[in-house]
């Protein structure tokens, strides 16, 4: 089952952890990281699209100010992060550039992805940076943030970030061969568990403990992330990334670590967020044209919208009624309410000419739209 899972996975998220990037804290791990960007290399020839994100920036800071202890002061942590990212971009630009590959930083916060705007900003840029072959590496945004600091962790960015770009696959790599019945450094008798559903609360028990010293997860956050990316039909795999070529092999198929599976596909579960757990900001009065090209699976344009209700933003969740006045379905508008009242009712090739710019041809795109019934 894991060779079909991950083999045709299309677009995957790969998560390398702080003790690997750095090598336990010794400094950056520059061979490490070249054979990374080999193997990212070598599956993006296989057509698949990859996103790196990457921990190490307060590693590395620490390391090249001479720290050899994680400080607790939250100045001293965004400082080491500020130090170390510069070197942390540099070395990742280099080894992919060998490869012929063009680089992209992405620094993210935990709201930059609840929010509905910054959200579907961020979503907007990683697939375009994909379409362009450029291969985005993301890493959360330490400089600034407080208490990501003090309580996040790679491991759940990396399952939102597959959630965002609706990846099929999350691979997360640390220095552990994946996950074990029991801790593998206390008890000789835990053996490695090959296969799980992702969200089997036994789970969590056999994960327990903390992180390193370095690095600010542990088993336990690998597997509450891959939890969290099966809500969008995400598989993940945990993988020591000291192995011979993980990513390549876990691509392929290969069983390698221990590979938790989501039982929800992919556009389902996008479906059941969509129309389960977002609160509406307005609503989109359509016409009957557009409520036929919604119940035949077409994206909403803006010359099927007969008026727009409500003070909303760009990214906002609307309902979208229709002429008898019932709620046909939601989503997600990819522009706010004064401008979705000046596009109303106006043809595609019109946007730009009435606003001034085009955000995206759809009002809502059908991957951001669920219908009702």
């Amino acid at each position: 089952m894991s060779k079909t899972r991950l083999a045709s996975a299309k677009r995957l998220v790969v998560k390398v952890g702080s003790a690997l990037v750095t090598n336990n804290g010794a400094g950056l791990d520059l061979q490490a990281i070249d054979d990374w960007a080999r193997q990212i290399h070598t599956i993006r020839q296989q057509g698949k699209e990859v996103v790196l994100v990457s921990s190490g920036a307060i590693a590395c800071g620490m390391q090249r100010l001479g720290w050899s202890k994680r400080p607790q002061s939250v100045h001293e942590l965004q400082a080491a992060a500020a130090v170390g990212q510069m070197g942390l971009v540099q070395v990742y630009e280099g080894a992919f550039a060998k490869y012929g590959l063009h680089t992209a930083q992405i620094l993210l916060t935990h709201d930059d992805l609840a929010d509905r705007k910054r959200y579907l900003n961020a979503r907007s840029t990683l697939i375009t940076l994909l379409e362009l072959g450029v291969v985005p590496i993301i890493n959360e945004n330490d400089t600034v943030v407080t208490d990501e600091i003090k309580f996040g962790d790679n491991d759940t960015l990396g399952a939102l970030v597959a959630n965002l770009i609706e990846a099929e696959a999350l691979i997360i790599l640390t220095d552990q061969s994946g996950l074990f019945t029991a801790d593998p450094r206390k008890d000789p008798n835990a053996t490695l568990i090959a296969e799980a559903t992702a969200g089997d609360d036994r789970l969590e028990a056999m994960a327990g403990g903390a992180g390193t010293g370095i690095g600010k997860g542990g088993m336990i956050t690998k597997v509450f992330a891959a939890k969290r990316a099966a809500r969008s039909g995400a598989h993940t795999a945990i993988a020591s990334g000291r192995e011979r070529d993980p990513i390549v092999r876990l691509a392929s198929g290969e069983a390698v670590g221990t590979l938790l599976v989501s039982q929800t596909p992919p556009l389902a579960a996008r479906k059941q967020w969509l129309a389960d757990h977002l609160q509406l900001a307005g609503r989109l009065l359509l016409d009957t044209g557009a409520v036929n090209a919604l119940q035949s699976g077409k994206s909403l344009l803006p010359i099927g919208v007969t008026a727009a209700e409500g003070e909303f933003e760009r990214g906002a969740a609307v309902a979208c009624i229709a002429p008898d006045g019932h709620e046909i379905a939601r989503g997600l508008c990819n522009y706010g309410s004064g401008e979705a009242r000046r596009i109303a009712g106006k043809s595609t090739a019109q946007i730009a000419a009435i606003l001034g710019y085009v955000d995206e041809a759809e009002i809502i795109h059908r991957d951001n739209l669920v219908l009702h019934g």
